[in-house]
């Protein structure tokens, strides 16, 4: 059987558009409003697009986004024809061979081993220009839960080690916040 890329993900695609909520969207916002108009932004794990994507762009911001799903990057297409958009692990993602403003992984990155959380995060600050931000989830304890949806294993490498691997990153820690569900916001800035 071929490793599933999406980390269970494509077999609940349906599932997942039908139950994704705007919950987190008001930190989502704030964060894009941070960005220059018209800068560009990656959305890795972008799912169908909804209602990070739409945000993103409803703030005139210049996406590109990945996710390693094929029936969600199928419905992200169909919702975003004018997006960029790749069908690939983030984990594995060359993020376009580009550099940009912000990049934001929601829902995503407790969802891989915790090596390839470190990895990702390095990656992603590479791929930012200076100045650039980040924005993602994960929950501040350190914890392992099972994931609701797909009940694959999830970790959370807690505050302190993310905050250890963005300063090794380059990234400096601006802000966390937690939104209306309790989920955890990380906000980090390349020197």
């Amino acid at each position: 059987m071929p490793e599933d890329a999406s980390n269970g993900y494509e077999a609940v695609a349906e599932e997942f558009i039908r139950v994704r909520s705007a919950t987190g969207l008001a930190i989502i916002r704030n964060w894009a409003a941070s960005l220059p108009r018209g800068g560009s932004v990656l959305d890795i794990g972008a799912g169908s697009g909804e209602p990070v994507t739409a945000a993103l762009i409803e703030q005139e911001l210049d996406v590109c986004a990945i996710d390693a799903s094929p029936t969600l990057v199928a419905a992200f297409k169909r919702r975003f024809p004018g997006v960029q958009v790749a069908c690939e692990p983030a984990e594995r993602s060359r993020f376009f061979g580009r550099t940009f403003d912000g990049a934001l992984a929601i829902g995503l990155i407790f969802l891989l081993p915790e090596g390839s959380q470190r990895d990702l995060l390095r990656r992603i600050a590479g791929a930012l220009n200076p100045g650039g931000k980040l924005l993602f989830s994960a929950p501040r304890q350190v914890c392992t839960w099972d994931d609701l949806l797909t009940g694959q294993p999830s970790t959370s490498l807690g505050a302190e080690a993310y905050h250890r691997v963005l300063v090794r990153s380059g990234l400096h820690l601006s802000k966390e916040q937690v939104d209306e569900g309790g989920t955890h916001y990380y906000e980090a800035q390349k020197s």
